[in-house]
């Protein structure tokens, strides 16, 4: 797409800072972050939206989710579990799709939002 500014990213067009990066998957924080851990992971090749993948991009999908994890960890949003077995933490995942789902950059992209509230228009 020759317009798209995440593929731009992803050819690295436009400089972003990049927290992960692999053949299929690039990870960057967002530029206007509305919690203190605010990363996007998009895939390098162009889907318009989620709703333009199909059952063939499951493994991408699923890689996807799969970072979400690990990258929270690595960025002190993680769910940690203390002595007494209770849960701390935690991060959203987010995928907006299509001009009511809030999309605003027409390249699938998933949000990892964490760290302590309050977060500005997250809950």
């Amino acid at each position: 797409m020759d317009n798209c500014l995440f593929c731009k990213i992803a050819e690295k067009k436009i400089p972003s800072t990049i927290v992960y990066e692999d053949d299929d998957l690039l990870a960057f924080k967002d530029i206007n972050p509305a919690a203190p851990v605010h990363l996007l992971v998009i895939p390098k090749k162009h889907y318009a939206t989620l709703s333009a993948c199909t059952a063939d991009d499951a493994p991408l999908l699923g890689k996807m989710l799969a970072l979400a994890p690990k990258l929270a960890a690595e960025f002190g949003c993680g769910v940690q579990y203390g002595a007494d077995g209770e849960p701390s933490g935690g991060y959203k995942t987010l995928i907006n799709s299509g001009p009511d789902g809030g999309q605003e950059v027409y390249h699938l992209h998933m949000h990892i939002i964490g760290g302590p509230h309050p977060w500005r228009g997250q809950r």
